[in-house]
């Protein structure tokens, strides 16, 4: 069968593009995007072996099963992938260090590689609980400027990548479902690529990716209901009415338990997506991490006309405190992601006169 392709604009062209409007660029940060994108090829092609080549089920660690610092059993593809993400970025030249969900600390480049002047932060299979059972997962990441001193030689400290989503040079996400896509932003809108499996190519097939204000979809971990607070079972019982309801409208609820699936989905059609602080843990701020998961997709949803708040503030102008960060996210449609900042900030509504009725903030101080 002959398939004609929408564009013939592959991603090293779309990137020197990209770099003609800094003539004094270096050609660094075009490289290293390269490298992650040859990163994402080899995981996309282990993932697509699957059980052809034993990459389902648990990595067996010590012959008790492998735990990653986040206390989540690791899967073989979890590791493997991370194993890629170092192997193929470590050597190129651009990178002062890394980390990865799958890693307690920082990776610095080794002693003998050239070391440059970005930061690169990965979840290296984000969705991996699904491999198993054959659904949608990705890979997100995110660049950061290392600090001057560390670029000169200084030693990596955790502290250098603690920086706001707002100051990423870039961030993207792969997704490897039915295709293999590339998700990018430079800072200038969002593209989507898909790859070519036959030129081994990401070429241009969604440009200037943009995100519908209003939607009528929201995705959100049902089972979880008895732990939310009062300003998401609002919105999710609004929702959940429908037509007869104070909306006016009825609903789709998704869950994929793929965040990157859950991301393209919304990328591409609109809605909402909520994993949100709630009392099931309540010593942690939230589920997700901040600097390698709701940053980078934080900054693609920005990009291209989305929102995405930890319900209190721009997760983007969110300061972290520690490299694997637990927050709470809401991203999507702008429409409804504002809607819900607004019922968290909302006067407390008091039942029956009774202030231990009050409702209270989803997302505490």
């Amino acid at each position: 069968m002959s398939i004609t392709p929408r564009t013939s604009t592959t991603l090293t062209q779309f990137l020197i593009e990209q770099r003609r409007r800094f003539p004094g660029a270096s050609g660094d940060f075009n490289a290293l995007i390269l490298d992650v994108a040859m990163a994402c090829k080899a995981i996309a092609k282990s993932v697509a072996y699957g059980a052809l080549a034993d990459m389902l089920g648990n990595h067996p660690g010590d012959g008790s099963g492998s735990v990653n610092v986040q206390g989540e059993t690791q899967k073989k593809l979890d590791v493997l992938s991370n194993d890629l993400f170092i192997r193929m970025n470590e050597w190129g030249g651009h990178l002062a260090g890394m980390a990865s969900e799958e890693m307690d600390g920082p990776y610095p480049i080794p002693e003998g590689l050239q070391r440059g002047k970005y930061l690169l932060v990965f979840d290296p299979l984000d969705g991996s609980s699904n491999i198993d059972v054959n659904v949608s997962v990705g890979s997100i990441f995110s660049v950061l400027r290392a600090p001057r001193a560390v670029v000169e030689g200084g030693a990596l400290t955790t502290t250098d990548f603690f920086q706001s989503g707002a100051e990423q040079v870039a961030a993207g996400y792969a997704l490897y479902g039915p295709t293999t896509m590339l998700v990018l932003s430079v800072g200038q809108g969002v593209h989507g690529f898909t790859l070519d499996p036959v030129m081994g190519e990401f070429m241009l097939t969604h440009a200037d990716l943009k995100v519908p204000e209003d939607t009528q979809e929201f995705a959100i971990n049902a089972s979880n209901a008895r732990f939310w607070e009062a300003p998401v079972k609002r919105y999710v019982d609004e929702c959940l009415a429908g037509k007869t309801g104070p909306r006016g409208k009825d609903f789709n609820m998704r869950w994929i338990a793929s965040m990157v699936a859950e991301a393209h989905r919304i990328l591409m059609r609109g809605g909402v997506f909520m994993y949100p602080r709630d009392t099931k843990e309540p010593e942690k701020p939230g589920r997700l991490r901040l600097l390698y998961e709701a940053n980078p997709i934080g900054f693609i949803m920005e990009q291209a006309g989305g929102r995405a708040s930890t319900g209190r503030q721009a997760v983007l102008q969110v300061q972290p405190t520690s490299l694997h960060q637990r927050i709470g996210l809401v991203f999507g449609s702008k429409n409804e992601v504002e809607r819900i900042e607004r019922y968290h900030t909302e006067p407390v509504k008091i039942e029956n006169g009774n202030p231990l009725f009050a409702e209270r903030s989803l997302f505490r101080d």
